[in-house]
């Protein structure tokens, strides 16, 4: 049984004629009156009784036909579905992201826009570090994430530049920063020398968390002539920052938590340490599945828009 012997039968039951149905379908009455003929010999009864005005339904007819259309609205729903999936704009995305990159910015903007201009595709957005996401991606349960990378990574990953961010001070909001620390301009945060606060104690993170960001760190300092104070270390950005609003110490963090400032803390750009920080999207370089696809388009577009709100 193939579906033009459902679609042909649907024709002539709805129209009560070989004839009509023949033209409605656009097929020839013979080749009709042998579908019809070949699918009753399948079904081993017949659908039709012949009568001098035409043919009308048996009583097994009228219940082929109520779930025969059944069967093609659901063919139909389901080619549907799958166009919309072939077209990126149904599905599902699992994507991470660094959390301090979804205070402000590209991000954030990204995720909206995506959102209302691909409503039917799901997002379930996933909090981790860098190198917990690029194992993920690697491994195939992350579809891709937002990542700061800091030298070349291997395949099979690929990444999409966004911006570059720098590093910046962290201080209880107690703490005086040194009094000739000044801003350049009114609403920017004050700038302070590193080794100005040399003997400060800091909060920083081990160096498992991320091997390359932190040797680039440690290496930065020491190039200012810094040997950091440490007197604690945690894994995630939120915890150094919580610390430092506790007094336990000053840290060095991402100058994305401008986005997010704590009440008990206070901001400040180095005059003598810069260490960028480039925000890439990552993903697989396979070919990408539609919703993927879609969603780096998206990305892309904000990109070369210079990620402007709305």
């Amino acid at each position: 049984m193939e579906l033009r012997h459902l679609r042909y039968f649907i024709a002539v039951a709805e129209h009560e004629s070989i004839r009509v149905a023949a033209e409605h379908v656009h097929v020839t009455q013979p080749a009709i009156s042998r579908q019809i003929h070949d699918l009753e010999e399948e079904l081993g009864f017949a659908l039709f009784e012949r009568t001098p005005r035409g043919l009308k339904l048996t009583a097994a007819g009228q219940a082929y036909l109520r779930d025969a259309r059944a069967a093609l609205n659901q063919l139909d729903v389901a080619a549907r579905g799958a166009q919309r999936i072939s077209a990126g704009v149904q599905g599902y995305l699992r994507l991470g992201f660094v959390e301090n990159s979804g205070w402000d910015g590209i991000v954030p903007n990204v995720f909206r826009r995506f959102q209302e201009e691909v409503p039917d595709v799901r997002i379930e957005l996933v909090p981790m570090n860098t190198p917990q996401q690029l194992d993920e991606i690697r491994a195939g349960t992350l579809d891709g994430g937002f990542v700061y990378q800091y030298g070349p990574l291997a395949e099979p990953l690929c990444t999409l530049p966004l911006t570059t961010n720098d590093v910046m001070l962290a201080a209880p909001f107690a703490w005086p920063l040194p009094a000739h620390a000044t801003a350049l301009a009114r609403q920017e945060p004050p700038r302070v020398a590193l080794r100005q606060i040399a003997d400060w104690p800091f909060v920083t993170f081990p160096r498992a968390t991320y091997p390359l960001y932190y040797d680039r760190l440690i290496g930065a300092c020491q190039a200012c002539g810094i040997t950091l104070n440490v007197v604690q270390e945690v894994s995630t950005e939120a915890a150094m920052l919580s610390l430092v609003c506790a007094g336990v110490g000053a840290a060095i963090v991402n100058s994305a938590n401008l986005g997010r400032p704590p009440a008990l803390c206070r901001f400040a750009s180095f005059t003598d340490l810069s260490i960028p920080m480039p925000l890439v999207f990552a993903c697989r370089t396979d070919a990408p599945e539609p919703a993927l696809a879609r969603f780096i388009q998206t990305v892309e577009a904000m990109r070369l828009a210079g990620a402007a709100p709305g």
